[in-house]
């Protein structure tokens, strides 16, 4: 079996997870970490057996691709330098800070025939995956994600931050163009938006209800589904699916939805490894990432942000 040669870029919450599932997926050979700490990247390298690095620019010859966990601002400027190098990306969600930065970067991943993969690691959760079969004709969709204060990336208002995981599932099960969209939303414990709704309309006539926030006492991540005949509710926590479908006469009856757990990031950096190795597209393309960024700027822009 041919391994993958991988390095991570910025081991902070999210890139020490990737490192660590580098380090155990048998076609993957994490070569290096990099990052702007010393203390950070030495711990990190050391955890996971591998090479420690202070600039990324250091990784070319030694690397098939790259997997960016630094924060947003970063990720333009570090995942063109790669694709102008012949490496294949993955860069976390959001794909970058602005929509031409992103569009530049799906225009050069096509030129130079790379994949260019973006972290939105929903699309990897099982039940999430179940959804997508389950789910034909949406009228109505109803979203929540909510939990605790976390301390980091508020610098980023949460639109951005979390609902972004939502938009870019709702875009997918819709498959309509949007049509009209109102929002609000409150600082309460940062400079940002602290917890935003939402509320989509498609062309399709379909609607969806979304709400993030950082600002709740405990943890919360569904999305509830209506469409003809049947209710949908999925707990992106726990990977279950709850499905009630009309029955006959006026009867509901509960449908079993059994679900193959798996863990969503390991899901997602196999795809991306899949991806170099046999030169086809990821479930999560620049593309996606794009349009879930043009929407998640949409609801900025309502908000007055």
């Amino acid at each position: 079996m041919k391994r993958i040669r991988v390095a991570v870029i910025g081991v902070g919450y999210m890139g020490q997870r990737h490192a660590r599932i580098f380090s155990e997926i048998e076609n993957a050979s994490l070569v290096g970490v990099c990052d702007s700490s010393d203390e950070q990247r030495d711990k990190i390298a050391s955890n996971f057996d591998t090479t420690p690095y202070s600039d990324y620019r250091q990784l070319i010859g030694k690397v098939d691709g790259v997997s960016i966990a630094t924060p947003t601002k970063f990720h333009y400027l570090i995942a063109k330098y790669f694709l102008e190098n012949g490496i294949h990306v993955l860069v976390e969600k959001v794909i970058t800070s602005s929509e031409k930065e992103a569009l530049e970067l799906i225009e050069l991943s096509i030129k130079n025939k790379l994949v260019l993969q973006v972290g939105h690691v929903e699309r990897y959760n099982s039940a999430v995956i179940k959804l997508g079969e389950i789910v034909s004709s949406p009228l109505f969709i109803e979203c929540h994600r909510v939990g605790p204060y976390p301390g980091r990336g508020t610098e980023t208002n949460v639109v951005k931050e979390v609902m972004i995981h939502d938009l870019d599932i709702i875009l997918q099960l819709v498959n309509s163009p949007v049509k009209s969209i109102d929002a609000v939303g409150a600082e309460v414990l940062s400079k940002t938006a602290d917890i935003v709704n939402a509320r989509i309309h498609f062309a399709s006539g379909c609607v969806a209800n979304v709400t993030a926030s950082r600002v709740s006492e405990k943890a919360l991540r569904k999305i509830r589904i209506f469409q003809k005949n049947s209710y949908i509710s999925l707990d992106y926590f726990n990977q279950t699916i709850d499905m009630l479908e009309k029955g006959e006469g006026n009867t509901i009856k509960k449908t079993p939805v059994p679900i193959d757990k798996k863990e969503p990031l390991k899901e997602e950096l196999k795809d991306f490894l899949d991806c170099v190795q046999y030169n086809r597209q990821p479930k999560v393309s620049g593309e996606d990432g794009l349009k879930a960024l043009q929407l998640a700027n949409l609801i900025c822009e309502k908000l007055g942000k």
